[in-house]
């Protein structure tokens, strides 16, 4: 880093990188997509990479720049940009993007903690008060949300810093990953034990039979695109990069691929020491827990190259899968106590004061209490309705996850799509300017909102032609409730501020 005139450090080229990569690379990714794609599932990273990071990355730059000194956050930059309703809805969704986050956190995280204290998953075992394990798994994460919500509201919220913890473990899996992976692969005669027989069957066609079909290859792009979350970060890096006008176009783009390429090498990486077919064929094995049974097999396959008996390769697997468990533990705890609130806050505090009951924007202590037990009682509606919708863990698991998914991404899409009002608005300031050109403009545009909708669009109709319409309905369910709550809320806040406009004009 240097210095500038005033003493603040300003980011350089590597600084900036790694910042972005730390904010974006997601460890969980890897494996989940070797679980869903095998080796096929690094071409849609790259491609994604291509056409939605960079340019996604580049338009939060630009409104960052521009919308430096606002204190509402993604509704500031919306408002200005196309108008106040527009705005609402877009952050609503944003926020509400956290409330489904929860729902499958709270009920997920217990194979978590289940692999950190018993080294293996025994969730899909749970028979409490005579409920099956995935009603069971519900029932203990509507406890869970109910604890978190209680100490949060407590202002408890330091609890939060054990996340950094867990971001130092975690970070070192990728590097237990890299070394292990590549003993086993050498170990055994530089044979894969995922083998690739030709260049179309290894890095085109997916050992998952669920996704062999066009429209199921297609879905995983949410997937994809997903695992490029975080990019929200960069739109407060621009005032903070040196000769920003150069190096942040360079820093964005080099992240990208690194990024890509990390991922890329990541998934193959895990193929060196994991027989898809015989990992998943064991049974118990789903999208919920195959990062943990995948570790588990690292280690296993680390103590086999190395001639130790069967008692102790399994041992040394079961360490493996516990360290793995803790880590992430640590990490989703902070992450949990911070974003039960974070979000929420920013929503109240964001907008206008007039959209909100006074007993919903009341906030003490710094937490806004009543909102947080209003955010608890949606969490929970929602947990219950998945939960004892009467499939098994497998099928939950998936379902929950491609929840998260579409709702995480869909922010996305409508942030994209204001761009353009954006750049047309010359009563905004712009000190920060990559896309020079309307053209530039209309195909980054026209690329990140048709890649994304066509990403979601696929994910929400393929569970159709599998006969599983629930999928559908649930993932069409979340952006649909709470797209009609926040117009709702805005109705209510047009009725208000109309009614107050002709108090004073009497």
């Amino acid at each position: 880093m240097s210095v500038c005139e005033k003493g603040e450090k300003k980011l350089t080229l590597i600084p900036l990188i790694l910042m972005i990569f730390t904010s974006v690379f997601g460890f969980n990714n890897i494996p989940r997509s070797f679980y869903l794609m095998g080796y096929s599932a690094i071409p849609w990273y790259i491609f994604s990479g291509v056409l939605f990071f960079i340019p996604y990355a580049f338009m939060m730059a630009e409104y960052g720049a521009a919308f430096k000194n606002e204190s509402g956050g993604i509704y500031s930059w919306m408002e200005r940009s196309v108008g106040p309703k527009y705005a609402f809805i877009t952050t609503f969704m944003w926020y509400a993007s956290y409330i489904i986050w929860m729902v499958n956190i709270s009920s997920g995280i217990w194979i978590v903690v289940s692999t950190a204290i018993f080294g293996t998953d025994y969730t899909t075992r749970l028979n409490l008060l005579g409920l099956n394990s995935t009603q069971s798994l519900g029932l203990l994460g509507v406890i869970l949300m109910t604890l978190f919500t209680y100490t949060a509201t407590k202002g408890l919220n330091k609890i939060s810093k054990i996340a950094s913890v867990g971001g130092i473990a975690v970070t070192l899996l990728n590097l237990v990953l890299l070394f292990g992976s590549l003993i086993v692969f050498i170990k055994n005669g530089f044979k894969l034990a995922q083998p690739i027989t030709s260049l179309s069957n290894g890095f085109l066609v997916s050992p998952n039979s669920n996704y062999l079909s066009g429209i199921s290859i297609a879905s995983f792009l949410v997937f994809a695109i997903f695992a490029y979350g975080g990019i929200e970060v960069i739109g407060g890096l621009v005032d903070k990069t040196e000769n920003a006008e150069k190096t942040f176009p360079r820093g964005v783009t080099i992240s990208a691929i690194v990024i890509a390429i990390g991922y890329a090498i990541g998934i193959f990486l895990v193929g060196m020491f994991t027989n898809w077919d015989f990992l998943v064929g064991k049974g118990n094995v789903h999208i919920g827990n195959f990062s943990y049974v995948c570790m588990e097999n690292l280690g296993y396959q680390i103590a086999i190259s190395f001639k130790a008996d069967q008692s102790l390769a399994i041992l040394i697997g079961k360490i493996m899968s516990r360290y793995m468990g803790i880590s992430i533990v640590l990490c989703l705890t902070g992450a949990f106590f911070t974003l039960i609130y974070s979000p929420l806050k920013q929503l109240i505090e964001g907008t206008p004061k007039e959209m909100w009951p006074k007993k919903i924007s009341v906030v003490e202590n710094g937490m806004p209490k009543n909102a947080m037990w209003a955010q608890w009682a949606i969490v929970v509606v929602f947990i219950l309705g998945v939960t004892f919708g009467g499939e098994g863990a497998e099928a939950f698991f998936m379902k929950i996850t491609l929840m998260t998914n579409v709702a995480m991404t869909i922010p996305y899409l409508l942030i994209a799509a204001a761009f353009v009002k954006f750049k047309d608005n010359d009563s905004i300031e712009k000190p920060f300017v990559i896309f020079k050109t309307k053209f530039s403009v209309k195909v980054a545009t026209f690329f990140t909102v048709v890649l994304v909708g066509f990403a979601n669009i696929s994910t929400i109709i393929e569970p159709m032609f599998n006969n599983k319409m629930d999928d559908s309905i649930w993932m069409i369910i979340g952006p649909v409730f709470f797209t009609c709550l926040a117009l709702g809320i805005y109705k209510n806040y047009e009725h208000k501020v109309l009614k107050k406009d002709l108090k004073n004009h009497i």
